[in-house]
């Protein structure tokens, strides 16, 4: 793939974000004035239930969009506004990071993989720019230290891909979940679905974006040989 294109790429990518970050936000906000029954809180504590699941806490956190399961500390986060929030957007996101804590407790591979990449990727995160421009500045002299850069930004591409698998099936065992035990109905459950695919669509643009980047980086290694 020549430099060209991957930089038409980059930006593209970068045009695609902002539009789904834009469009999320805009979904969120209009699902957020559809009543429903039950908050956040609560729809997370009955699909909690309804999985035998009794060990993992609910809490409130602050920000928007931040909500987030931590397996570490066996907490399903969720922003003040889903926590406390009595919508349709409220409950397909409490319901989506429930999905996670089912995910954690039946053993699901892809979720898995990506947990036991954490500490990694942690690490390659804190160091991997400092490497790539160091190894761009002495290209001439170490090129060397560009492909260890390479390497160490590869593991958070793939991090990013494996991500996919794992957020698409929470939002699948969320939205199956609404329907079932009859919390979203023939009108709501679409709007739950969605709020989830725009939330989903976030992770593609992420992942495509570090592909981008790792073949930009490739490419300049390959260009000083």
């Amino acid at each position: 793939m020549s430099s060209s294109t991957i930089w038409i790429l980059m930006i593209a990518v970068m045009v695609l974000s902002m539009l789904v970050q834009n469009v999320l936000q805009r979904r969120f906000n209009k699902y957020s004035e559809v009543p429903l029954g039950m908050t956040g809180s609560e729809v997370a504590s009955r699909m909690l239930a309804a999985h035998g699941i009794r060990d993992v806490k609910i809490v409130s956190i602050p920000g928007k969009l931040t909500d987030h399961y931590d397996p570490a500390t066996r907490t399903v986060n969720l922003s003040e506004g889903v926590y406390y929030g009595r919508s349709v957007a409220a409950a397909a996101v409490a319901a989506h990071e429930c999905g996670h804590v089912v995910q954690h407790a039946t053993g699901y591979a892809p979720l898995r993989m990506r947990s036991a990449l954490v500490p990694v990727v942690s690490f390659s995160n804190n160091i991997v720019s400092w490497v790539l421009l160091a190894g761009v500045l002495l290209i001439n002299i170490m090129p060397s230290l560009l492909w260890i850069g390479i390497a160490l930004f590869a593991l958070t591409t793939l991090f990013s891909f494996i991500t996919l698998p794992v957020e698409i099936n929470a939002s699948a065992r969320a939205v199956s979940w609404l329907e079932g035990t009859g919390i979203v109905n023939y009108e709501t459950q679409p709007m739950a679905k969605d709020a989830l695919k725009w939330a989903a669509y976030t992770y593609v643009i992420a992942a495509i974006g570090s592909l981008a980047t790792l073949l930009y980086y490739i490419s300049l290694a390959n260009r000083k040989k």
